[in-house]
């Protein structure tokens, strides 16, 4: 394979990734992410369908399906993998409103892993039904160093968390009169910044940066001209957090699954920012060892930096794809992501080898 230059796609990455960042999409709230996605695969030349769920398939390339054929030494050929599915999802973790305290204040249940213990101090936005959006502030409760002597050692949880509205309020009545209700969306602020060294540093890298890298994929395969030799669908998922985004929804003849996520980086991990990592087994089981064995030696192809990996504490839309009963090989792989389901933080250099990889594996 030919020495990829791919400075270009990577820049493009990074600028989809602040643009879909700045969608608040916690799961269950992302019609307005599906809209973002579908309008700029569009802007690509490609035709996005809105599944019923609310996620977004596309059509990269049209082989035919498992009568694909390809021409070798002029006899046609059946292409033998049938088609590709890349998974990434659009929906984030954040907060729900639980119940509207006598003070005015909010109790809130977390949507997805979001940790109380990094959403203290962070502004959030509260989407009411039917009134518009509030800002406001996630504190602990009586957040006072100088009024609380048991500041430091209460222990952060949602129990001991609430949302302070910016706004003039009293009581639950005074609340409820600005329309919040039990059931309304609280957004966390991403706070997304790229620095001139080149890492990306915001909350919900995961998984918004890969739904970029497919962008950036898609933006390749249109422009420089190539197509895989069998169909190739991206699908952005958007129940991913709470256990099924990539359980139904899957096109006819396909045969293999990968998430594109989010890479963990952390002790004991090999992977670092700068590279894709390659997921042998999480919480969930191994991945499908020809699968994995075939991204390892496309990422030497295609001179991406990789690592391989297991992670302790983690599960993917493909293996939801699995458990709803498709008959497919998966895989996962994602750009090197530190601070999981935090303040997370990636380096270009791990955007450009996952998309090293993803070319290396379906454009020979």
């Amino acid at each position: 394979m030919k020495k990829l230059n791919l400075k270009k796609y990577t820049d493009f990455i990074l600028e989809e990734a602040v643009k879909l960042l700045a969608v608040d999409s916690p799961t269950g709230y992302t019609e307005g992410i599906a809209e973002l996605v579908s309008k700029e695969f569009s802007e690509l030349g490609y035709k996005p369908e809105k599944t019923v769920k609310g996620g977004i398939l596309v059509k990269l390339s049209d082989a035919g399906s498992e009568k694909a054929e390809t021409k070798t030494k002029g006899k046609a050929k059946t292409h033998p993998k049938g088609g590709l599915l890349l998974e990434a999802h659009a929906d984030t973790l954040g907060g729900m409103v639980k119940t509207i305290k006598s003070d005015g204040r909010l109790a809130v249940t977390n949507l997805g892993g979001m940790n109380a213990n990094n959403a203290e101090a962070e502004n959030v936005r509260v989407v009411t039904k039917f009134k518009g959006i509030l800002e406001g502030t996630c504190q602990l409760v009586n957040a006072s160093v100088h009024v609380n002597g048991k500041y430091d050692e209460t222990r952060r949880e949602w129990s001991s968390m609430e949302i302070v509205l910016d706004e003039n309020v009293k009581s639950d009545k005074d609340v409820e009169k600005l329309g919040v209700g039990v059931g309304d969306i609280v957004c966390f602020e991403p706070r997304t910044r790229i620095t001139k060294s080149g890492y990306i540093k915001s909350r919900f890298l995961d998984d918004k940066l890969s739904v970029a890298i497919l962008l950036g994929y898609a933006k390749y395969l249109k422009e420089e001209k190539v197509s895989p030799d069998r169909d190739v669908w991206a699908y952005v998922t958007v129940y991913e957090e709470v256990g099924h985004g990539g359980s139904g929804s899957v096109p006819y003849g396909i045969t293999e699954g990968i998430s594109v996520d989010m890479g963990c980086v952390g002790e004991g991990l090999t992977c670092t920012e700068h590279q894709v990592s390659i997921c042998a087994k999480d919480s969930g089981g191994p991945y499908s060892y020809e699968v994995v064995k075939g991204l390892v030696e496309a990422a030497k192809k295609a001179g991406a930096d990789y690592a391989v990996d297991i992670y302790p504490f983690y599960g993917s839309d493909v293996e939801a794809t699995l458990r709803a009963g498709h008959d497919i090989m998966h895989g996962l792989i994602g750009p090197g992501v530190y601070a999981s389901h935090g303040y997370e933080r990636s380096h270009r250099d791990g955007v450009e080898s996952t998309l090293k990889l993803l070319i290396g594996y379906t454009v020979k």
